[in-house]
Parts: structure tokens; sequence; C-alpha cells
């Protein structure tokens, strides 16, 4: 051996000592002396890219105003995104090289209900925290996954709070339902029909279409014919928009209501001068309403992480789950591992991010059961309602 390549090895050797010293356990991946990186899968491309796109700016917000405050214990924050174009093989493969390939700590604020399916069983497997999710599907709060940790309230929760609202506001007694034909939409509809059932209801008609495509005249046509009072939406914002002006061009004087997950702000968006009145369901209040504490700071954190973000319903989720890491990192006793990190969620119990309360324990890991009824107002911004009103006669 040359006395150049000893002293290489002697340095390498010498550098991990003062990272990981001799006697001391050995750190769980993405964690290092000076930060913890974490891992989102989430769509950056394709008709359902603005939920990606939000979440990502809501978790990079929440994690730099932490980093600017010293970080967790002295470590910064980090995030490596991984885009799945909101397809459920594309989800597996990003995830599986965010865990693999990136050695991350944790994942935080995956997208889709479709794609978390098929995502979470690699993180279970690998022991890898499932943080924040951005669906309300019942099978993420089974308490048997050890690993995944829910902030946002149920579709189940969501659907009760819609047909509750529909038939004693507005007394609606046919009511029909839109939904994407996959393991998202099965979800949104299991929801409804329990709600329904509840009343002794049952839906007035159904349609679907494909996830990733806006092909929704056939569904449109099946449920006019119904001649309903509402139509409940479970869809990503683009079929969801194209569904509501077909429907407006065909005169139907119906009460439409989309859930949390149809992305409001860009349904807003896709909609212009015809999303006046249209209902949605959030998880999270109006992010404009800076007398609500959470709000207040999501909105300061993302002026100064991102000066061009405009404030959102999908961000302001983000944010939520990223101070919830940032407060589970925090209350670990020692240092941080994956194992730690869940026991920390669990053994705490409450979290109080300032507006929105989350409350985890043994058997319940979900934190908010929240759900906040908003309208759509002529300008496109959103007003939290506690009754909904008729439709606006065309």
């Amino acid at each position: 051996m040359t006395a150049v390549r000893a002293m290489k090895l002697l340095s390498a050797f010498a550098l991990t000592l003062a990272l990981y010293p001799v006697g001391a356990d050995a750190a769980d991946p993405g964690v290092f002396p000076d930060r913890i990186v974490l891992g989102q899968a989430a769509p950056f491309d394709g008709p359902a890219k603005a939920l990606g796109t939000g979440m990502r700016e809501g978790l990079l917000a929440a994690f730099a105003e932490a980093n600017a405050a010293g970080g967790v214990k002295g470590r910064r924050i980090e995030l490596v995104t991984a885009d799945d174009g909101y397809e459920p093989e594309r989800s597996v493969a990003a995830t599986r090289r965010l865990i693999e390939g990136d050695g991350v700590f944790a994942l935080v604020g995956p997208v889709g209900t479709p794609t978390s399916k098929a995502a979470q069983p690699l993180a279970e497997a690998a022991g890898v925290p499932f943080v924040g999710p951005f669906t309300g599907a019942s099978f993420l709060r089974d308490p048997k996954l050890s690993t995944v940790v829910n902030v946002r309230a149920s579709y189940d929760e969501e659907a009760e709070a819609w047909v509750r609202h529909l038939t004693e506001d507005l007394g609606a007694a046919r009511i029909a339902i839109f939904y994407q034909d996959d393991s998202f939409g099965q979800a949104g509809l299991a929801g409804v029909e329990k709600a329904m059932a509840k009343r002794g209801m049952e839906l007035a008609a159904r349609g679907t279409y494909a996830r990733n495509t806006t092909a929704v005249k056939s569904a449109l046509l099946d449920i006019r014919k119904a001649a309903p009072d509402a139509v409940v939406m479970v869809g990503a914002y683009a079929p969801s928009a194209e569904f509501i002006r077909l429907a407006r061009k065909l005169k139907m004087e119906t009460t439409f209501v989309n859930i949390s997950f149809v992305g409001s702000d860009a349904l807003a968006r896709e909609l212009g001068a015809e999303g006046a009145g249209v209902v949605v369901s959030q998880v999270v209040p109006v992010p404009t309403d800076s007398d609500i504490p959470m709000v207040a700071s999501y909105r300061a954190a993302l002026a100064a992480a991102a000066p061009d973000a405009k404030p959102g319903f999908v961000s302001l989720e983000g944010y939520a789950v990223g101070r919830l890491m940032v407060e589970a990192l925090k209350a670990i006793e020692g240092e941080p591992t994956r194992a730690a990190l869940l026991d920390a969620i669990r053994d705490k119990g409450a979290f109080d991010l300032g507006g929105l309360p989350l409350a985890y324990g043994p058997g319940d890991n979900q934190g908010s059961d929240k759900v906040f009824m908003t309208v759509i107002q002529p300008d496109g911004s959103f007003k939290a309602v506690d009754k909904l009103t008729p439709p606006a006669k065309s």
C-alpha cells in the first residue's frame, strides 16, 4: 500500500469516527449530524400536479420556518421529492427510490388514494413513517398500520357532512354522485352510501370517469337523467371542473359539492365565473383567515419561503403536515429514530397547531376530525359557511 493511499484511508476512517463515534448507536437512514432528510412522492406533472405542488409548497414553508429558527435540536429539515404523476405504478417506483436510493428518514405529504394504496406497504415493510398523506381513505385509518400518521379528517367524515347539510339545509331528497373510477372514488362512494343509509336514503344516480382524464360526458348524461337535487363529487380538479361546466351548459339547476382532495384553488381557477356557488368541503381552515394563528403563521412562512406562491387550501394542509413533523421531532428524547418519531406522536398525543388541534392515541392514527364547508364566490375566493343555500337560478 502506498503512503498516499494509506493517508487517504486514515482520513476517511477519522471522518467516519467524527460523524459516528465508536460505541454510538448507528443513526437511522436520513439522519445526519446537521440535518434530517425527508421524502415526498407526489404528482408534479399531469392533471393533478397542482395537488403535489401545493403540498410541497406547504411542507417547504414549514421546514424553512423551523430551519430559520435553528432547526430541530440543531438539525435542519430537508425535503427530497419524486414525481409519481398520480399513478400507482410510478408511485411505487418513486417511493422505493426515496427509501432505498435517497435513504429518507420518513415520507411526508404523499398525494392520493390509489398512489398511497400502492406505496404505503413499501413504507410499512421498511419501517418508514408515512406521515400526512393527502387522502381521507379509510384503509389508512387502520390502527394495524404501524407507520401511518394521518393529519386530516377522513372521507367518511366529509361525506357525512355533505349529506347532513344537503338534507337539513336544502331538503335534498335526490342526491347523485360523480366519482373517479378507482380506489379514491370508491372510498368516497362508500362514505356517501354510509351517510345516506343512515338516513334511509339511496343514491339517485352514479357517474364515473377514468383517473387522469377529463372524459366526463357519459357520466354527466347518466346523472342528468335522474334530475338530482345535488351532485356530490369525488374527483380531481380538472375532470370535476369539466363536469360542472358541461352541466351548466345543459342548464342543470343543482348543487355541486366537491371533496377536499379536488384541489379547491385549482378548481376555482379552472371554473372561473362558472364556479360561483360550488360547494367544497375542507379539512383545514380558509387560508385567508389570518385571525387563526396557524393560518397567520402559514401565510408568513409561505411568503418567506416562496414569495410568488399564492396561499391555498392544499399548501395550508402541507404546512400543517410539516408543522406536525417538526413538533414531533422536537418531542423525541435523545437521538431521532423512526420508531422514536412514531412513539413521540402517540405518546404526546395532542399537538396544538393554532387552529387545527391534532389528537392521537392507542388505536387512533388520525389527528383531526374537523370538516369545514366552503362556497366559491363570484370572484373565485372561498367563503366558510355554517349552512348551505340553494343555487341561484340561471
